[in-house]
Parts: C-alpha cells; sequence; structure tokens
C-alpha cells in the first residue's frame, strides 16, 4: 500500500510531504512514476512531495496517514532507513 503523510514539512517556501510504501521500493518506485516523479528524487525510503502532488497522489489511490504512522509502517516492513543514509540531500 502506498501511505502519504500531511504536507507540513516546509523547504525552499513549499510545504512537503513523504510518499512512501508498505510493502516496497517497488511498489513505491512504480507509483512514484505514474505521478512523474524521477527516481533520483528517491530520499532512501520515501519520496518527499508537495501538497499538490499530495493531493494527485491520493487521487492516484495513496493512502493518508499521519507521520507517526509512516514511520511504523517502514519500519514493520523492514524499509526504515536512517535519515543520514538518504542520497545526496535530505529534503524534510
Amino acid at each position: 500500500m502506498i501511505l502519504v503523510d500531511d504536507a507540513i514539512w516546509p523547504w525552499r517556501g513549499r510545504l512537503w510531504a513523504h510518499l512512501v510504501s508498505d510493502t516496497s521500493t517497488i511498489e513505491l518506485h512504480d507509483f512514484a512514476a505514474r505521478l512523474g516523479i524521477p527516481q533520483r528524487a528517491f530520499q532512501g525510503d520515501h519520496y518527499d512531495i508537495t501538497d499538490e502532488l499530495r493531493d494527485c497522489a491520493i487521487a492516484e489511490g495513496a493512502v493518508a496517514v499521519d507521520s507517526r504512522t509512516v514511520v511504523r509502517a517502514l519500519r514493520a516492513a523492514g524499509l526504515r532507513k536512517h535519515p543520514t543514509a538518504s542520497r545526496g540531500h535530505h529534503q524534510p
């Protein structure tokens, strides 16, 4: 299942949310591609998405949850990465 938290993370004048899978990174990459998000934007265990893209993700079937649920789902699936393990940069 694809999950998305609230867009409450400010960065560069916008609000951002986290898009994750509770199943696999393959599922997440496939879903992100359908939204037009390039795989290079992957942050190790999630994609950061704008509030506008969050609405699109929900329309495409992502389930809106709170941030704690996102972290619990990643841990339960064995997909949680430590924030410093993210590729290159880290947005919210």
